[in-house]
């Protein structure tokens, strides 16, 4: 269920900064955005968390959750980059991001087919964490600058953090995945 909601929140994160920066809303969107942005990122600790411990898991909910998270991180930063809060270089940080989530997930879905399992590592977790911290800060960076100037440059800097961990996540996802794809290939 928490999974499920993740995945209805994108849309209205999406809405808000849709309404707030396209329809002229006003700013107390980002706030709001925000708002949906942190319960959906916490849904994503408690949920793998309660799955073991109350010995919940499916196969479907190992499925979605990454889905859910892709298409939080993904979708609001095609928000931020479309309303400018992103912009010029850091636009690099966000590509970085995409492509290696894209990438990633097609290299699981490959091994997969394999019956090849490559875990979630625990910087990849990080990984996960500085993207969600990065965007959260970002949605709401031009209405807290209002209220501490500077807060989007934050944003932007970890940001930037979060593209160099996918970027070395992303590296370690295909090395331990690129002996399958040779063997498959002979």
């Amino acid at each position: 269920m928490l999974t499920y909601g993740r995945c209805v929140a994108v849309p209205l994160v999406a809405a808000c900064l849709f309404w707030s920066d396209i329809l002229e809303g006003g700013i107390w969107l980002r706030w709001l955005a925000l708002a949906l942005y942190v319960v959906a990122a916490i849904t994503d600790f408690f949920d793998g968390y309660l799955a073991r411990a109350w010995s919940q898991q499916s196969a479907i909910g190992r499925m979605l959750d990454p889905i859910a998270d892709k298409l939080l991180v993904s979708t609001s930063l095609l928000m931020l980059a479309s309303d400018g809060t992103i912009r010029g270089w850091s636009l690099w940080a966000a590509v970085v991001i995409l492509c290696r989530e894209i990438l990633v997930s097609g290299l699981r879905e490959f091994l997969a087919e394999l019956r090849v399992s490559v875990p979630v590592t625990r910087l990849a977790k990080w990984k996960t964490t500085a993207q969600l911290v990065a965007v959260g800060v970002l949605l709401v960076g031009p209405a807290a600058d209002r209220v501490v100037p500077g807060i989007t440059l934050v944003g932007v800097v970890l940001l930037w953090v979060a593209a160099l961990l996918t970027l070395y996540t992303g590296w370690d996802y295909f090395r331990a995945g690129a002996r399958h794809l040779i063997e498959d290939d002979r």
